[in-house]
C-alpha cells in the first residue's frame, strides 16, 4: 500500500505506465521519499522524449534539536548529555566546538558528550539546533528523479519549494518554456505549480 495520496504514471505506452510506477515506487521506497511525498504525478513520452515528475510534499518535520536526541544532566561546573541516537551526534559536536571551544567538550564514549563551565544553561542546550531534515530533501529527490528517469535523459530542468517540485528530464535540449506542461501535470492533480 502506497503512502502517497495520489500516484499516477502516465505514458502512451500502458505497459510502460505500469513499469516506470513499479520502479518510482520501488526507488522512493529506497530513498526513503514515500513518507514525505504527498501527491505524485509522473509523465514519459519516450517519441518526444521527456520525463515529468511534478508533486506536492507533505509538511516537513520540523528542525533537529538536542533535546530529541540527548537527556542533558546539569551537575557543578559540568553537563552530561546522554545521547539516544547518533544520527546527529557529529553535527551537535560541531556545534558545541564552535560555540564553546574543544577544550570544554568531551566526548569519552559514542553515547556521552560533557561539557565543562559552558556560558550556557541545560535549556539553551537543550534548544540547539543540530539538523534540519529539509536541507538534504531536495538533493534526495533530485537523486532520486534521476535515477528514475530513462538513461540518456540528461538534459534536467529542477525546481524545488518546501510544497511542490518538479523535474523534467529528455535527452534532447528542453524547450525554453516547459512551464506549460509542468502546470498541466500538477493541473492533473488538482495542483497549481
Amino acid at each position: 500500500m502506497l503512502a502517497i495520496e495520489y500516484f499516477e504514471v502516465e505514458c502512451p505506452e500502458p505497459l510502460g505506465a505500469e513499469y516506470y510506477k513499479q520502479i518510482t515506487n520501488d526507488v522512493l521506497l529506497d530513498h526513503n521519499l514515500l513518507k514525505v511525498i504527498r501527491k505524485l504525478h509522473v509523465f514519459i513520452d519516450p517519441k518526444v522524449p521527456v520525463f515529468v515528475a511534478v508533486g506536492t510534499l507533505k509538511k516537513l518535520t520540523t528542525v533537529v534539536r538536542v533535546r530529541d536526541f540527548a537527556n542533558v544532566n546539569p551537575l557543578e561546573g559540568k553537563m552530561t548529555l546522554v545521547i539516544s541516537d547518533e544520527t546527529y551526534l557529529a553535527p551537535m559536536l560541531r556545534i558545541f566546538w564552535q560555540r564553546f571551544g574543544k577544550d570544554h567538550v568531551e566526548q569519552p564514549d559514542r553515547f556521552t558528550v560533557i561539557l565543562y563551565d559552558v556560558p550556557a544553561d541545560p535549556r539553551e542546550i537543550e534548544e540547539i539546533v543540530v539538523g534540519d531534515p529539509s536541507e538534504s530533501l531536495f538533493k534526495d529527490l533530485i537523486y532520486a528523479f534521476r535515477c528514475v528517469a530513462p538513461e540518456g535523459f540528461r538534459v534536467r530542468s529542477e525546481f524545488f519549494t518546501t510544497e511542490k517540485f518538479s523535474f523534467v528530464a529528455s535527452e534532447n535540449t528542453l524547450s525554453e518554456d516547459i512551464s506549460p506542461l509542468i502546470r498541466e501535470k500538477f493541473a492533473l492533480m488538482g495542483e497549481t505549480p
